[in-house]
């Protein structure tokens, strides 16, 4: 199965006016007056919110700071919690989101992890491909390959149709560096990562 993306922040913007009609026309193909008074709005409010969760707020720019004396620990960025749309049947995932990674000589501004998460949600996405774009761009920010993401995801699409087990937790992990050769930062990872998510 393919994990490449189906949108870039670079996609064109969304016509809102287009997806407002199409909405229109879904509420009357399922039995409903789109003209009544709870629904008056709904296209355009639908097509608002679709235009807002694919081009989220995109002006603030990841930040590194320089830090003595930082070099081999582990920094670790959890309670991060987003919301995702299942590509497959458009339906939300709820993604929980643990990052880690080994500083040099500079650390990142810790609500850039935030914002990383919640750009990469902001999409038509599946789980494994999100955890690997959140782990890959901060390689790419930190200059390492020493980065470990793990994400445990709850999806409606399996909670509230199909098998509709509503406990179902997914989770994924994408380690690399010293998160795949070290079996001792591995496991602090693993370690800490899991107690982020019970005390979540």
């Amino acid at each position: 199965m393919s994990l490449s993306p189906q949108h870039s922040p670079a996609s064109p913007p969304v016509d809102g006016a287009r997806v407002a009609a199409l909405v229109r026309e879904l509420l009357v193909e399922l039995g409903e007056d789109p003209d009544r008074e709870g629904l008056v709005d709904t296209p355009s409010r639908v097509a608002q919110w679709w235009k807002s969760f694919l081009f989220p707020d995109q002006s603030a720019t990841p930040r590194c700071f320089s830090e003595d004396s930082i070099a081999g620990q582990l920094v670790l960025v959890g309670g991060m919690s987003v919301w995702s749309l299942c590509e497959h049947h458009l339906l939300p995932m709820h993604l929980d989101v643990v990052a880690g990674y080994v500083p040099g000589d500079e650390v990142v501004g810790l609500s850039k992890f935030g914002r990383i998460a919640e750009r990469h949600a902001g999409r038509l996405q599946v789980q494994e491909r999100f955890t690997r774009q959140v782990a890959d761009e901060i390689k790419a920010l930190i200059g390492s390959p020493d980065v470990v993401v793990s994400v445990r995801g709850t999806h409606l699409c399996m909670s509230m149709r199909g098998v509709r087990m509503e406990a179902a937790r997914t989770t994924t992990l994408q380690a690399g560096g010293r998160f795949e050769s070290d079996p001792v930062l591995s496991q602090q990872f693993l370690t800490l990562s899991t107690s982020t998510w019970r005390n979540s």
